[in-house]
C-alpha cells in the first residue's frame, strides 16, 4: 500500500478538513452563482504532467457519502492527468497547457452538465468514467484556440463534438447506489482495462483506459459544463442555497 500526500486548494470559502489519517470533509458554503467554490485534494501540485505519479498497475478504494443526492455541479474521485487546469488558473501549483483528457474516476454531475461527447453514454448524474486521449503537444493544441469563439454557434459545436469523438475515447455508466449513504468504491486501473467497484461488486469494467502517467484528484465544485447533442455550448457556475458537502474515508492506494 502507498501512502499519498495531498496539496489542499480552496477558493471562495470552500474547505478541506482532515478528520483522520486517512479520512477528510470537503465542503463548500451557500452561494449564488458568478462565483468558483471549490475544495480539492491532489497529490500532483507543482508537478509537470510528466511528473504524475501514477500508471497502471494501480488500485484505488475508500468510502464516501455525499449531503445530497444531486450538488449543484460535480465532484467526485480518482486520477486523471489535469487537463484544464492553466484555464481555471487556479493558485496552489504550477499552471499548465492544455491537454486532452484521459481520465478514470466516479464523476458526478448535477443536471446542468452534459459531459459526454457520445449520444449512447450518460452525460450526468453519478457516473463511473473513463477518458482516453492522445498525448497532443500542447503547442498543436494551441493553433486550435482560434477556433473556439465558434462554438457558440450551434453547427460548428456539433461539428467539434463529432472531430472530438475522434479524437477521445470515453466510456461511462451510470450509478444506481444512493450517495448520502456511506458505500466502499474502488477502482483498478490495469494497463488497457479499468474496473470500478461499489461494495466490492463490479459494477462496470471498460477497455477505454486513460494514458499514464496520472493524479489522484478528490474535489467538490459549483461548476458546470455542457456540449449536448444540440451544439449548445453552456458553462458557468451554479448557486447553492444549503452547505454541500463530501466525506471521504479509508482512502488507500495499492500497486499490485
Amino acid at each position: 500500500m502507498s501512502s499519498i500526500e495531498f496539496t489542499e486548494t480552496t477558493t471562495a470559502g470552500g474547505e478541506v478538513e482532515k478528520l483522520s489519517d486517512d479520512s477528510w470533509r470537503l465542503s463548500l458554503p451557500p452561494g449564488s452563482s458568478g462565483e468558483y467554490r471549490l475544495a480539492q485534494l491532489d497529490d500532483y501540485a507543482g508537478l509537470s504532467r510528466k511528473q504524475f505519479p501514477w500508471q497502471p498497475p494501480v488500485k484505488i478504494r475508500l468510502r464516501a457519502r455525499a449531503s445530497a443526492h444531486t450538488i449543484p455541479g460535480t465532484w467526485g474521485f480518482g486520477l486523471w492527468n489535469d487537463p484544464i487546469s492553466f484555464s481555471l488558473g487556479l493558485g496552489g501549483g504550477i499552471r499548465r497547457l492544455p491537454a486532452l483528457p484521459n481520465t478514470a474516476w466516479f464523476f458526478f454531475a448535477s443536471p446542468h452538465n452534459h459531459l459526454s461527447l457520445r449520444d449512447d453514454l450518460p452525460a450526468q448524474g453519478a457516473l463511473a468514467a473513463t477518458f482516453n486521449s492522445p498525448a497532443i503537444p500542447a503547442l498543436l493544441l494551441g493553433f486550435g484556440a482560434p477556433i473556439l469563439p465558434l462554438l457558440a454557434w450551434p453547427p460548428a459545436a456539433r461539428l467539434l463534438r463529432r472531430v472530438g469523438r475522434r479524437l477521445m475515447h470515453q466510456d461511462a455508466a451510470s450509478i444506481s447506489a444512493s450517495l448520502t449513504e456511506w458505500h466502499t468504491y474502488a477502482l483498478d486501473w490495469q494497463p488497457g482495462k479499468v474496473t470500478f467497484k461499489i461494495d466490492d461488486e463490479v459494477i462496470y469494467s471498460t477497455n477505454i483506459a486513460p494514458r499514464h502517467p496520472l493524479g489522484v484528484v478528490i474535489w467538490l465544485d459549483n461548476q458546470y459544463a455542457a456540449l449536448p447533442p444540440n451544439g449548445r455550448l453552456a458553462y458557468g457556475t451554479l448557486p447553492n442555497d444549503q452547505p454541500t458537502w463530501i466525506e471521504i474515508e479509508a482512502l488507500s492506494l495499492t500497486i499490485p
